[in-house]
């Protein structure tokens, strides 16, 4: 699908005032916002902020490392992991919303100066060669037909030991997968690789994989926890449910389904150009 049709998927227009909007209605300071207030909204995949602390650990990111998020989406990710080690960071995303939202919430909570984000396509990364420590993807490569040009330009773009993490929905084995979801309303865009091809497009580019380890059953409680939630308390007024648009409850009770169903599986992949 063209680039054009993903990036009119995720743009709604006015994010930046739905995101203030609801950060003003769950009792935040828009004055003096800190970099945590956003957690809740900002985490744009299963489990969120949790998610990203230990995909970021994974990469035993120092001070001195740049570190490349590809398919940075409003920036939550590359916040925390500034935030946390203290890295110097750059985001990429195909959606310009995402980006101009990222950049105004990096100014937001005072790591503008940490945090550059760029409007770029993942299978054409606007680096050169070798030009950071560490790089990550979560819940990205969905979108993404061509996972040679993706995988390949995340390989090329590290420097030599680099390490590379990819959190993923792949395929699985219990039947079709339910739409719409949050990365697809119909399917028409959706692009998922069972394990074993996210493996073999691993090393056909040129990376050695460290681990792979199974996040379904953290993400199975994580959904059950936020039912138990909001039976309790009501539907919460953060969420990364503000970035998913229309039919947001929907997406949401799919994502769950799929993965509660065995129709997608939920991994994480460490690996390293060498």
């Amino acid at each position: 699908m063209p680039d054009n049709e993903v990036e009119t998927h995720y743009s709604r227009g006015d994010l930046y005032q739905a995101i203030t909007g609801a950060l003003e209605a769950a009792g935040k300071n828009l004055a003096n916002l800190q970099p945590e207030d956003l957690d809740p909204v900002e985490h744009f995949h299963g489990r969120g902020v949790a998610a990203t602390a230990e995909l970021a650990a994974s990469l035993e990111p120092l001070p001195e490392h740049e570190i490349l998020d590809i398919g940075s989406g409003i920036g939550g990710p590359a916040r925390y992991v500034a935030r946390t080690f203290g890295c110097r960071m750059t985001g990429i995303d195909l959606t310009q919303e995402f980006c101009q939202v990222a950049r105004r919430l990096n100014q937001a909570v005072g790591l503008a100066d940490q945090i550059r984000i760029e409007q770029a396509s993942a299978t054409a990364l606007p680096f050169n060669d070798g030009s950071f420590d560490a790089a990550y993807s979560q819940n990205v490569s969905m979108n993404i037909a061509d996972k040679a040009a993706f995988l390949g330009e995340a390989h090329r773009v590290l420097r030599p030991g680099g390490a590379f993490a990819l959190s993923e929905l792949a395929l699985g084995d219990g039947g079709e997968v339910l739409y719409p979801v949050p990365w697809s309303s119909d399917g028409v865009h959706s692009y998922l690789l069972t394990e074993q091809q996210t493996l073999e497009a691993l090393g056909q580019v040129g990376f050695s994989v460290v681990s792979v380890q199974d996040n379904g059953p953290a993400l199975r409680q994580f959904y059950q926890a936020q039912r138990e939630v909001v039976r309790r308390d009501g539907p919460p007024k953060l969420g990364n449910f503000i970035l998913m648009g229309e039919n947001a409850k929907e997406k949401a009770r799919n994502a769950a389904r799929n993965l509660e169903e065995g129709r997608v599986r939920a991994i994480e992949i460490l690996c390293r150009r060498d």
